[in-house]
């Protein structure tokens, strides 16, 4: 059983095994448009990573269990990611995961 504070807007999950660390999840609610959502606030998987040795073990699959278990804690009824449009491994592991992709955009930025 979890247990999640309901005062913070987010929150950082880690995997160990043994004494090392072999990944991690980042949520956060976000409040304001979360890309082919219509609720606020929406949980969103800010990053997660999991060693590659430590890999197809579905660490990756029960940290994000984890992030949506929180989110919904936290009243959230919609949850949201990204993905470098180049990133075909993170692409792949949020389809597999029941994500749908709803837009894909370029960003631009320059100095001033």
């Amino acid at each position: 059983m979890q247990h999640y504070q309901s005062d913070s807007t987010a929150e950082l999950f880690v995997c160990e095994a043994g004494n090392q660390l072999v990944g991690f999840a980042h949520v956060q609610l976000r409040y304001d448009y979360v890309e082919g959502t219509s609720t606020s606030p929406c949980g969103y998987l800010e990053g997660i990573y999991v060693k590659e040795s430590h890999r197809q073990f579905g660490i990756g699959k029960k940290l994000l269990e984890v992030c949506e278990d929180w989110s919904r804690f936290m009243n959230a009824t919609e949850f949201g990611s990204d993905v470098e449009l180049d990133n075909e491994t993170s692409a792949h592991f949020h389809e597999s995961l029941g994500f749908k992709e709803v837009n894909r955009i370029i960003c631009y930025a320059k100095k001033l």
